[in-house]
């Protein structure tokens, strides 16, 4: 490819991403077991688990369900709960107009026109058939394809849909036949407790309550914490479908580039840096919709505490929900403007992280005169209850961190 050619493509395809056009890469928060072929060059690799024995629970219901070419999602009217296996096969097929080849239940083969789509589950082809349990501002779509065997750690509703946009209409029809199976012997859900120990007022009285930028302008609220090592912290976030943040705008355009030629969305543009423990943030996480990268997205920054918790690492970090743009108070610019209740995007963080089965333990913890309301470094107000998310990370994240998880 000529240079300048290249340098081209580079900036158009940094242009678009940026822009927040291209769909965001949504993986499974549920542990799958794939066998269709189709499947597996489809479903990313940070989801494979090793491929699962027949579920050793007992079957609670078997069902039935059509889906049309017209249809998006479906509400099966199932309540699946924490450790059971939804195990579903589909059939049939769906044409589009534009194209020329029929899609089966794993979808047709990606294309470049995949990078301009907004597809619910992007690792997959238009047409697939893919699943959701949970809450739809939250839960992560999964592949269903011809055959999967998924375990949901958090439990839900249970929908089937098909992996389009909105405004597509497919003819055709899927039939996908739904099992649910009880929890494996010495399943273990997410605790919910009281206390966790080691985090007290002893604890807190080390953290500073908010972040801040690098003129010392206090920001955004610390509201969460996370306790496990760092390769732990990193599983448990690429997981629920978080995506590491690039550090600046050189490293998004190449990034950018790089992805484009791989078929894969891109959702990370730079984050600014903000200040803890004297320092930027160490990590930069996001989660957005697709169309909205740059006006809408869930993010947060976390950085490592000089001191543990329990002989554990211990991460600190400030969560909120961009939601739009407003003027920067400091200088007239134009900054994002974070949803004001920022009590909604630490409940987000909770919801995807438990949803993975890497968390063992949850707590809300309200420190001594807690924070209810202030101004961000950039005058936007925000809002809390005061409490602070505190997730412990289970032996599995860890085991999996060190790279024992079986890959397909």
């Amino acid at each position: 490819m000529h240079v300048n050619r290249m340098i081209r493509i580079s900036l158009w395809a940094a242009g678009v991403f940026v822009a927040g056009t291209l769909p965001a890469p949504l993986r499974a928060q549920l542990v799958r077991s794939d066998t269709s072929p189709q499947a597996a060059q489809t479903t990313a690799p940070t989801t494979a688990a090793p491929a699962a024995q027949a579920p050793s629970g007992k079957r609670r219901l078997s069902q039935e369900v059509q889906l049309t070419g017209d249809q998006l999602w479906t509400d099966t009217g199932i309540k699946v709960q924490p450790g059971e296996h939804v195990v579903a096969t589909a059939t049939g097929k769906v044409h589009y107009s534009d194209s020329q080849d029929d899609a089966g239940p794993a979808g047709l083969a990606r294309g470049f026109k995949d990078l301009i789509r907004i597809l619910p589950y992007n690792n997959s082809g238009r047409g697939a058939v893919i699943g959701r349990v949970g809450d739809a501002a939250s839960a992560q779509p999964f592949l269903i394809g011809a055959h999967c065997d998924v375990v949901s750690f958090s439990g839900g509703a249970l929908s089937i849909g098909i992996n389009q946009m909105s405004i597509d209409t497919g003819d055709g029809t899927y039939t996908v036949r739904v099992e649910i199976y009880e929890p494996d012997k010495g399943f273990l859900a997410v605790k919910q407790t009281d206390s966790i120990p080691g985090i007290d007022a002893s604890l807190f009285s080390k953290i500073p309550r908010r972040i801040g930028d690098k003129a010392g302008d206090p920001g955004d609220m610390v509201n969460f914490l996370i306790i496990g090592p760092e390769a732990s912290m990193q599983k448990v976030f690429t997981t629920a479908g978080w995506v590491k943040v690039d550090a600046d705008v050189k490293d998004t355009v190449l990034h950018g580039f790089l992805e484009s030629m791989s078929k894969e969305s891109y959702l990370t543009m730079p984050m600014s840096p903000l200040y803890l423990f004297g320092r930027q943030q160490d990590y930069g996480w996001a989660h957005a919709e697709p169309i909205q990268v740059v006006a809408s997205r869930n993010h947060l920054r976390i950085w490592k505490a000089a001191f543990q918790v329990d002989g554990q690492t211990l991460w600190v970090g400030a969560a909120t929900h961009d939601i739009g743009f407003e003027k920067d108070q400091r200088n007239n610019g134009l900054t994002h403007k974070i949803d004001p209740d920022i009590d909604l995007e630490r409940n987000y963080v909770e919801k995807t992280l438990t949803s993975t089965g890497l968390v063992a333990e949850v707590t809300h913890y309200l420190p001594d005169n807690p924070m209810k309301e202030a101004k961000t470094a950039t005058g936007g107000s925000f809002h809390s209850d005061g409490h602070v998310l505190v997730l412990k990370l289970s032996d599995a994240a860890k085991t999996l961190s060190a790279g024992s998880r079986a890959q397909k």
